[in-house]
């Protein structure tokens, strides 16, 4: 059963409904006798006195054309057209007054009538204030003119004035009775055409002026907007608007944090949008870094003190806004992660709350769970802030004392009393609070205790008295070569030229660094690799920084450090892989081809210049993010081997396409294209990329393709190339673009000798060449490395030939005795030359029974069977061709059983050696000893004389 309304509640709401009657009937306004209207009416009179003193002094606002507006979906703009300033000031100063009071009826009309939901009422706020400075300011430069002229620059360009908006003007979701947070520029020097002419400094100046006094000015009409203007550069001891230029020296020698945190939300709002974008663009680097920038948390919380200290001066506990768990709060959290990663991820750079959580989520960055719950307390906290200044159009973020207006806002937000609507306020807040302190300090985290020993140890180290004694009693046995790393740590040249803020920093994390190491399995090896990595980031404070803030990446990072060496090396070598080891977002990753070559896709778009350079290094900081991400993965057990060189093998793929796609552009930039549809041009992946068996530091074997009929047709560029040379020139490109080294490193390392007469033939080969080598000079041993082939990059129309002719080439019939015998034979001689097996281990690869063993028995079945069996010919993987041999009855279950049994335990071995930095031999037990027992009773059983 509803709560009935207390009878001082309804007692109010009637006599005011009857007051408005009255002045309706006053004024010859005839009010609607319509009860959907009067309740509606009503509902307004619960929640607002404002909507009740505006509708009694303009009673015209009830009548048809009052209502209609308060109906209208339509924000302030589309009536904002029709509002003309007059000359006379005091005129325009009324209008424009009358009009926000009559637009910001209607938003509490809609809002209270559930019309609106929140983020339209909080849009269409915005929108008002936008019309009226745009209408404003129209006014005032056209007064200005009068007596001065236009702005204009040295070249005689006009000049307007750039309104950025702030907060949450800036993020299209202001408060009902919110001020307005603005600052003021314009692009250049110059002075005003006039007959009596300024300089622009001045010129602007006395228009800002100008316009602060229109909308800020009380009348007995009100005011029209409250203009807070301290968030220009130097506060309220800076001019009121500077040119670009002054602008953007301010922000790169002044700038401080918080001014990075105000200006995620800022947009040009009114006058000149078009150059407040091009002044955004060039401030953009000061508030969104290169790197990942986890110096953002000092910023905080410097702001957080302060904040916290107002609140406690002031008694703030229960302010909506900046009291614990209040919207500040939800707010930094949200600007925290834009500020990190905004640099590296442009989807994260919007204005707006609620989007840029949004934005947060989607890129795995804030857990759903938790963008959930910040997103429903925000609504919450949002809605009752703007109910409480809708109550008197009152700047307030406090929720009355007063019990009548308490019972009005629970009320008029659908709780049956006040103590409902609290109890949701206090659990929202509650939440909000958690989470605040979680990112703000996480446990373990800057502010944890660090025992005096290990800060002794480091202070040691500082001052060349480090003893290895020091650092065996402390768990770092033998403490000699550790000692001799903590004390050259100092004296590296990147350590003594960092700032003196970096190096409190590195004083605070070491110390941290100490006790992670100890706490790992292999503390002398993980504190050696740390303080590699330390000196290789001693200049970047933003890594430091993550250090000492991330517990969590902290523990990681040792645990990796004295786990897995290879791993390592790339963070060493790559500290961009830090943020990998803070949140794999193994949930994140993306698996498949067609998902991966989107993901390039969409980090290459973050790019600001599209240039050769930048889209390498960005694409090789991508490769080394996915690789690193599936080398965690599979090191905690998140993913097996076979599925972990299958993905391997679609990231390398996917960088080929990206790379050869890059070296086509770039090429026809210089020399044109050649005629025809599709470039006619493809890449062959052979070997582990192409049985899509890649390892963590596999080389690609790569074959280059191209179109034969193409092969005399001029490219149309203005450098013209006949198309054999304009393939090669793409296909040494492309060679070189994957193999050179970047800041970012290497791609990958390129072997092209399978190509037709290996190292002695042409780079590139054309169709027809490439048949005619296939079909009448290619050994044996070729056609198995054709088994493994497939296009990975390229012409798709090319793509279809090679793969009709690898199928007639392959499937061609053959005798079986005879291709037994000539893999046995290569096998054999493979295993003279490479195998580095002896008494005490075993090559994983090369060895007796092992994974070529398998693959080499799965390519002589194919090539012997393939005529009778042309499925067979789908697959290129050993895991695939594995169970496609069992369908044609080739092995039978146990055999086929055996085999991927094995061929999975020896690649996991396989990767775990290349992990440790070791070659892929293992010590021999008699669990390798059965699995190598097994591959060769099978391979002896199907034929196969590898072993004689």
């Amino acid at each position: 059963m509803t709560t009935p309304e207390s009878p001082a509640l309804r007692a109010l709401i009637d006599d005011r409904y009857a007051q408005l009657t009255a002045a309706c009937r006053a004024a010859g306004v005839a009010v609607q006798d319509d009860a959907g209207v009067a309740e509606r009416i009503r509902r307004t009179l619960l929640a607002s006195d404002f909507a009740f003193e505006v509708w009694r002094s303009q009673p015209q606002l009830l009548g048809p054309a009052g209502l209609e507006r308060l109906r209208s979906p339509a924000d302030a703009a589309s009536r904002g057209e029709a509002l003309r300033l007059p000359e006379d000031e005091i005129e325009t100063l009324a209008l424009l007054r009358r009009f926000r009071r009559a637009e910001a009826l209607r938003l509490v009309f809609r809002d209270v009538n559930g019309l609106d939901d929140l983020p339209a009422t909080l849009s269409d706020t915005s929108v008002l204030y936008e019309v009226l400075l745009e209408q404003s300011l129209a006014w005032c430069e056209r007064q200005l003119a009068v007596r001065y002229g236009h702005a204009r620059d040295a070249d005689g360009n006009a000049q307007r004035l750039v309104v950025v908006g702030f907060g949450k003007l800036g993020g299209s979701e202001l408060n009902f009775s919110s001020d307005i947070d603005l600052v003021l520029a314009y692009p250049q020097s110059g002075q005003s055409d006039g007959a009596r002419s300024l300089d622009n400094s001045e010129y602007f100046v006395r228009l800002v002026r100008q316009l602060v006094r229109l909308l800020n000015e009380p009348t007995v009409d009100g005011i029209c907007a409250r203009v807070d203007l301290r968030l220009r550069p130097f506060g309220t001891a800076g001019r009121l608007a500077l040119p670009f230029a002054a602008m953007e020296q301010y922000y790169q020698s002044e700038g401080r944090d918080w001014e990075r945190y105000a200006w995620i939300k800022a947009r040009p709002v009114a006058g000149d949008r078009v150059a407040g974008k091009q002044l955004q663009e060039l401030l953009r680097p000061f508030v969104y870094r290169k790197y990942l920038d986890y110096t953002a948390f000092a910023g905080l919380r410097e702001m957080k003190a302060l904040i916290d200290a107002e609140v406690a001066r002031k008694d703030l506990a229960d302010n909506l806004k900046l009291g614990p768990g209040g919207i500040r709060e939800i707010e930094f959290i949200v600007q925290l992660t834009q500020l990190i990663r905004g640099g590296r991820e442009p989807s994260l750079r919007v204005r707006g709350l609620l989007p840029a959580l949004t934005a947060c989520e989607a890129r795995g960055h804030i857990p759903a769970a938790r963008a959930r719950a910040l997103r429903e307390a925000y609504g919450c906290l949002r809605r009752v802030e703007n109910r409480v200044q809708m109550l008197r159009d009152a700047q307030t973020h406090d929720i009355p004392e007063d019990e009548l207006s308490r019972e009005r806002i629970a009320r008029g937000l659908g709780h049956p009393n006040w103590a409902a609507l609290a109890a949701e306020l206090a659990r929202h807040r509650a939440v909000v609070s958690e989470e605040f302190a979680a990112v703000l300090m996480p446990q373990g985290g800057r502010a944890a205790s660090v025992p005096v020993a290990d800060t002794a140890l480091w202070q040691a180290a500082c001052a060349g008295t480090l003893e290895a004694a020091e650092l065996e009693a402390s768990g770092f046995v033998p403490g000699d070569v550790v000692a001799d790393a903590l004390l050259k740590l100092p004296q590296a040249a990147n350590v003594r030229a960092m700032s003196p803020g970096s190096r409190e920093r590195l004083d605070r994390v070491m110390p941290q660094l100490l006790i992670a190491a100890r706490q790992t399995a292999a503390p002398v090896a993980c504190l050696l690799r740390l303080c590699q990595l330390v000196q290789a980031v001693a200049r970047r404070s933003s890594y430091l920084a993550l250090l000492e803030e991330q517990p969590a990446a902290r523990r990681r990072l040792a645990r990796l450090f004295a786990d897995r060496a290879f791993l390592a090396e790339r963070v060493i070598a790559q500290p961009l892989l830090l943020d990998d080891v803070l949140d794999p977002r193994i949930d994140q990753l993306p698996l498949k081809r067609a998902d991966i070559s989107a993901e390039i896709t969409r980090v290459l778009g973050t790019l600001d210049e599209r240039e050769a350079e930048a889209e390498l290094e960005r694409i090789n900081e991508f490769k080394a993010s996915v690789a690193f991400r599936l080398g965690l993965a599979f090191n905690d057990g998140r993913a097996d081997a076979v599925s972990t060189a299958r993905r391997l093998a679609a990231l390398a793929e996917s960088v080929v396409v990206a790379v050869t796609a890059l070296a086509e552009r770039e090429l026809a930039v210089q020399h044109g294209r050649l005629p025809g549809e599709g470039s006619g041009f493809a890449v062959l992946g052979y070997g582990s990329l192409g049985g899509e068996e890649l390892g963590f530091a596999s080389d690609l074997d790569l074959v280059f393709v191209y179109d034969s009929r193409r092969a005399t047709a001029m490219s149309d560029g203005a450098r013209p190339l006949e198309g054999s040379r304009w393939y090669q020139r793409l296909a040494q490109r492309v060679m070189n673009w994957l193999t050179v080294l970047t800041r970012a490193g290497r791609l990958y390392e390129v072997d092209t000798r399978l190509r037709p007469d290996g190292s002695k033939g042409l780079l590139v080969s054309s169709f027809d060449a490439f048949a005619a080598y296939q079909r009448g000079r290619a050994w044996t041993w070729e056609h198995q490395a054709l088994l493994r082939a497939r296009a990975v990059a390229g012409d798709p129309a090319l793509h279809a030939e090679l793969a009709a002719l690898r199928r007639e080439i392959l499937g061609a019939p053959r005798d079986r005795a005879a291709v037994l015998a000539e893999v046995s034979s290569m096998r054999k001689r493979w295993r003279a030359e490479r195998d580095r097996s002896d008494d005490s281990r075993f090559d994983l690869k090369q060895g007796q029974g092992g994974l070529l063993d398998i693959e080499f028995a799965l390519q002589g079945l194919v090539l012997a069977s393939a005529a009778a069996h042309p499925a067979l010919l789908d697959v290129t993987g050993n895991a695939g061709l594995i169970e496609a041999c069992r369908a044609a009855g080739l092995l039978d279950a146990a055999q086929a059983g055996t085999f991927a049994r094995v061929h999975a335990d020896l690649l996991q071995r396989a990767l775990t050696c290349t992990l440790d930095l070791r070659s892929r031999i293992d010590a021999r037990d008699t669990t390798l000893a059965a699995l190598a027992d097994a591959v060769r009773t099978v391979t002896d059983a199907l034929g196969f004389d590898f072993y004689g």
